[in-house]
């Protein structure tokens, strides 16, 4: 991120984002002050740790909504911080904005696997930085869970009790392990399931099973769900990852040409 930059690409402030509490981990302490300042500006509660095992601490005792995490750490590295965050039950649901270097697609698609919400390339602009966090955060808070084990995301209604899947009203039949698919998508609703752990968590990850298995199942899945099977999307190299369906653009009608004129009679 360029110290220059940021501030000035736009007015980042005012977002009502106090609620939320951000820790800013990274090796560099520079990089983790300017953007602790920015996001403070934009009404975020910051915190920052140069030590990946401090930020595990960290993040256990002040519960941050979100982390901005640097793929670079001091005594444990951006991407084992990350994978020890998705393996633990309390840390599983926490927000993670993962930055890498720039013309680094590698650790993009590796810090996507490894279940970061979203990832952004060094350096930016502060205005990108904030709408990103603001973005994760925003998905985070959104109301996915309704009463009775149930959870509803656009159009697709789970009754985990019941074992029932509603798409606009619409009983749809779902296998076993179809509906544990969908239900674990559905769950980490926003963050990139990689074919591995789909394998772990539906399947058990046993050794006759492969990624294709996750692939087939997954193709099966969109096709009963008929348009809401958009939901679920592919994440080139990286794996699978459940979005909201966002609402399609009016479209506009076409003009209506003017009718032609009859032409000028030829004189005789």
């Amino acid at each position: 991120m360029k110290s220059a930059s940021i501030g000035e690409t736009g007015d980042t402030s005012g977002s009502g984002g106090s609620t939320h509490r951000v820790l800013v981990a990274g090796s560099e302490p520079d990089l983790n002050a300017a953007v602790a300042y920015h996001l403070a500006r934009a009404g975020y509660r910051v915190s920052t740790v140069v030590n990946g095992l401090e930020a595990i601490d960290t993040v256990r005792e002040e519960r941050p909504t979100l982390i901005v995490l640097d793929a670079t750490l001091v005594g444990l590295s951006g991407f084992e911080l990350l994978a020890q965050l998705r393996q633990r039950e309390e840390t599983r649901d926490v927000g993670v904005l993962f930055l890498t270097e720039r013309d680094r697609e590698p650790d993009r698609i590796k810090g996507l696997a490894l279940g970061a919400d979203d990832c952004l390339s060094k350096p930016c602009s502060a205005e990108e930085l904030v709408l990103r966090v603001r973005a994760i955060a925003r998905r985070l808070a959104a109301p996915g869970v309704t009463s009775g084990g149930r959870l509803s995301v656009g159009p697709i209604v789970l009754d985990r009790t019941a074992h029932r899947v509603l798409v606009h009203g619409n009983d749809v039949k779902l296998t076993a392990t179809e509906f544990k698919l969908l239900r674990t998508l559905m769950q980490r609703e926003g963050r990139v399931q990689s074919r591995a752990e789909l394998l772990e968590t539906v399947w058990g990850a046993p050794s006759d099973v492969t990624t294709r298995t996750v692939d087939m199942h997954l193709q099966r899945l969109r096709h009963k769900l008929g348009d809401a099977g958009l939901c679920i999307e592919t994440v080139r190299s990286a794996g699978y990852r459940f979005q909201r369906l966002k609402a399609p653009a009016r479209s506009t009608p076409p003009a209506k040409r003017a009718p032609k004129r009859a032409g000028r009679a030829e004189r005789a």
